[in-house]
């Protein structure tokens, strides 16, 4: 990996390091049915079980802590939620105070959650460009430093302590990983588990939902391609471009992007409630679909079950869209097709 991006692998082993003991190190689940269906041996890290509801107290967290300890009072974030939750959450804990500017159609639970942690909540339109002006404005007038959801350094290594701690468990079980599946929004979470994977030899994929596939097509490019994002029920994969640094990451050490669409998640959310008896949201789910889309390559010439290992991003979901997943008829699981290299 090269250093001109800031980032090694070493950064998230640091950030393990100064988080352990401030996050929940949450279990590894597994499901015969779900090893059933992907052919493999799928290891799925419960991040839904996180403070805040998802893996994105990590950066957050790692991020909010040096500039509490810089000398900061207070720290802004745009996000469709999870990450301004967590930025909330994280403000509270180092005695800071935290601004957080949501789209006006975020979910209610999610709205809720930042305001309970202590956030004052600014709804600023539906796309991601008019949340970022509004942040980078309030900044101007106050001088608090925006915490990016996926553009920073310090969110992307404590976002890839999810993926390394899957990586050290699977590990210790004695079923190294083959490959390890993120779902991606704009990006710093799949940047993470490429420095978190980076030597190892593991495959790393992102999952996009279909429509919302700025990644996908900035691989295929080989520069960012923004996209005017589809509705889709991921509500936290939908940024309308993959951020610079992450791409910078992720453009050489990925091993695709696999594109699923809203029958695929919701087949997979269900799979997760039933299976392994615990609630993801849509997004999180969004990395069992792309898993059950990957065919093992090669596995006649495997003397071991392939393993892969999926993080669950986030559980933070609204009640009525639980309920309309749940009458759903699942879709049948497919293949590979929709993976970009």
């Amino acid at each position: 990996m090269s250093r001109t991006v800031g980032q090694v692998r070493a950064d998230v082993e640091e950030a393990a390091r100064w988080l352990a003991g401030r996050v929940v190190r949450t279990p590894v689940l597994r499901s015969p049915v779900i090893d059933g269906l992907a052919g493999a041996r799928v290891l799925l890290k419960a991040e839904n079980l996180q403070d805040g509801g998802s893996y994105k107290m990590r950066g957050a967290l790692r991020a909010v802590g040096r500039l509490a300890a810089a000398g900061h009072t207070g720290v802004i974030a745009q996000s469709t939620g999870n990450h301004a939750v967590a930025v909330a959450l994280a403000a509270r804990q180092h005695g800071l105070s935290a601004t957080v500017v949501l789209p006006v159609d975020a979910a209610p639970t999610k709205v809720d959650r930042a305001r309970a942690a202590g956030a004052r909540v600014v709804l600023a339109g539906t796309g991601v460009e008019e949340r970022v002006a509004v942040a980078s404005g309030l900044s101007d007038e106050n001088g608090h430093p925006v915490v990016d959801a996926y553009d920073h350094p310090d969110v992307i290594a404590g976002q890839g302590t999810a993926s390394l701690e899957l990586i050290e468990e699977a590990e210790r079980a004695g079923t190294p990983l083959d490959a390890l599946v993120v779902p991606v929004g704009g990006g710093g979470g799949v940047a993470g588990a490429c420095l978190a994977a980076a030597g190892t030899g593991i495959e790393v994929y992102g999952v996009e939902p279909a429509g919302c596939d700025s990644l996908a097509r900035s691989m295929a490019a080989g520069e960012r391609v923004p996209v005017a994002p589809a509705p889709t029920i991921a509500d936290g994969l939908r940024p309308s471009c993959v951020g610079e640094l992450p791409f910078a990451i992720v453009r050489d050490a990925l091993r695709g992007v696999v594109r699923v669409d809203d029958d695929e998640i919701g087949a997979a959310f269900r799979l997760i409630l039933m299976e392994l008896k615990v609630l993801a949201e849509p997004s999180g789910a969004a990395g069992l679909a792309g898993a059950l889309r990957l065919t093992p390559e090669a596995d006649a010439r495997r003397d071991r079950q392939r393993t892969v290992g999926v993080v669950l991003t986030g559980g933070n979901v609204e009640a009525a869209l639980v309920a309309r997943l749940l009458v759903q008829r699942p879709a049948e699981a497919t293949t590979v097709e929709g993976v970009a290299a």
